[in-house]
């Protein structure tokens, strides 16, 4: 008599239109059953994904969510309480935004820089008034930091306060300035450390992103980083995770960003892949093993043969003495189970400080009416010189619903759609449209900007513009110049404002 195996949990891949996907089923190599997958069409999706999700008797939802999309889908995992997501909602609390990774940290007591977070303008330029300068000032909420360009360094008050009322974050989020020598990213998979390596700004610079210059290697990264990385891992109790962690010019150690959504090459995906599978089935798949400090030797690999190498695997070493005697394991970090707890442990009712805010706001700049601003001097300086405008905060939350407004004035102009779910629109983008949109470019042609579409689609370049800018380096003559040019103009589209 056979014995019958285990069933498997039904897996599906969650994704989302106009988002790039991380994963795919060749990051499953070797899963015996279907995997499904389940779109969310943003617009008024959320009870249709719900039903299919039902409908085709799913156990367990793998993937990331978009900042933009992250409240909606804390409302779709409560409808779906049998459902797993992996990773799940609590683990990606600090994917939303930096004001989420501020409170993640200090309950964790996870060195970062010194942070405030204002949600009233008059609050901000009080803390301000009587700041000590250089500081840091970022977008809290949103996709990305665009490869640096919504990070600002401001040296005075006037500074500040001009770059807020050109920006109007929302919330004021503000940072000591850490004097840095480099950065250093990790990203880890069942707590242990895969791949790690050194950003370096260029001499004379502050920030460390490639697209601004930067440099990266992989080698002698310290321990006491990774050390700190698996102690942030442990603590989202995270199945994978990424970390930015800046070395200042002290050799001390802080937080920059930490999130399951990360770039990472194909590779690492399936690693990741591997572990899901382990933990989702242990007794039909093996435990994976990486080889500490793997990344020193394959970082030796030039990386458009990183970018194509898939399902690298290691063997364990078998070290013996001539005597008999078995060397000790090298293994400085464990491959570990992750839990998720029943309750949840960062619910939006108490965390979700931006929107229960953004109806107290006060319709003033800095505490003051436009008027009263434009007669008020700050710091000696007349504010009718800021041009204040109409108060419009940059939430980081309309980059989506404000597509079809940059794709119509590419394309002429047509109606845009108005069926929302919260902040979002159904949008459809066409391959065209978006050729156009880079031929608006000075310097780039139809050849190129044809070329940048068909290789990465629809979902791919919006992805890259919007999260990983840099990455259109890669094609043939569009070098840092260009990309400025690109994103300048991506801008003027409303996108990013």
């Amino acid at each position: 008599m056979s014995l019958l195996k285990p069933q498997l949990p039904k897996i599906g891949m969650l994704y989302l239109d106009h988002v790039l996907r991380f994963f795919d089923r060749s990051n499953f190599q070797g899963w015996p059953d279907k995997i499904e997958q389940v779109i969310y069409h943003w617009g008024n999706d959320k009870q249709r994904f719900i039903n299919e999700v039902k409908q085709k008797k799913i156990d367990v939802l793998i993937g990331n969510i978009p900042a933009t999309a992250y409240e909606t889908f804390r409302d779709i995992a409560r409808a779906l309480p049998d459902v797993t997501f992996i990773p799940s909602l609590d683990s990606q609390f600090s994917n939303k935004s930096k004001e989420n990774v501020t409170h993640f940290c200090e309950k964790y007591q996870l060195p970062i820089p010194k942070t405030h977070i204002f949600y009233q303008p008059d609050e901000a330029l009080a803390y301000l008034r009587d700041a000590e300068y250089p500081k840091i000032v970022k977008r809290s909420y949103g996709p990305s930091n665009y490869g640096g360009y919504f990070v600002h360094k401001v040296d005075t008050l006037d500074e500040a306060v001009r770059l807020f009322s050109e920006r109007r974050y929302f919330p004021a989020y503000i940072q000591d300035f850490v004097p840095m020598k480099a950065d250093i990213r990790v990203m880890l998979v069942g707590h242990q450390p895969v791949c790690a390596f050194w950003r370096r700004p260029p001499e004379g610079e502050w920030l460390t992103n490639t697209s601004q210059g930067g440099s990266m290697d992989y080698q002698d990264v310290p321990r006491e980083v990774l050390d700190l990385a698996v102690r942030v891992s442990k603590a989202a109790q995270a199945e994978y995770w990424a970390c930015d962690i800046a070395v200042s010019t002290k050799d001390e150690y802080t937080i920059l960003e930490c999130a399951t959504a990360f770039a990472a090459f194909p590779y690492i995906r399936d690693w990741i892949g591997q572990y899901l599978m382990w933990q989702l089935a242990p007794e039909q798949f093996n435990k994976p093993y990486f080889a500490d400090r793997n990344w020193e030797e394959l970082g030796k690999v030039d990386s458009s043969l990183l970018r194509t190498m898939r399902h690298i695997q290691f063997g364990h070493a078998s070290e013996s003495t001539d005597t008999g005697e078995y060397a000790p394991a090298d293994e400085h970090y464990s491959l570990l189970n992750t839990y998720h707890e029943q309750a949840e442990e960062w619910p939006s009712e108490a965390w979700n400080f931006q929107d229960m805010n953004k109806g107290k706001l006060k319709h003033s700049y800095f505490g003051q009416t436009i008027e009263q601003a434009k007669k008020n001097p700050i710091d000696g300086r007349d504010l009718s010189e800021l041009n204040l405008s109409e108060f419009n905060l940059d939430t980081g939350i309309e980059d989506l619903s404000r597509l079809n407004n940059c794709v119509d004035d590419i394309q002429g102009g047509t109606d845009p759609q108005d069926t929302t779910d919260d902040t979002q629109q159904a949008l459809v983008v066409e391959p065209q449209q978006l050729v156009k949109f880079f031929m608006s470019v000075k310097g780039i042609g139809h050849g190129l900007a044809t070329e940048i579409v068909d290789t990465l689609g629809v979902d791919g370049t919006l992805r890259i513009l919007n999260d990983q800018p840099e990455q259109l380096m890669t094609f043939r003559n569009l070098k840092q110049k260009k990309l400025d040019a690109i994103l300048c103009q991506w801008r003027e589209c409303e996108l990013l404002n």
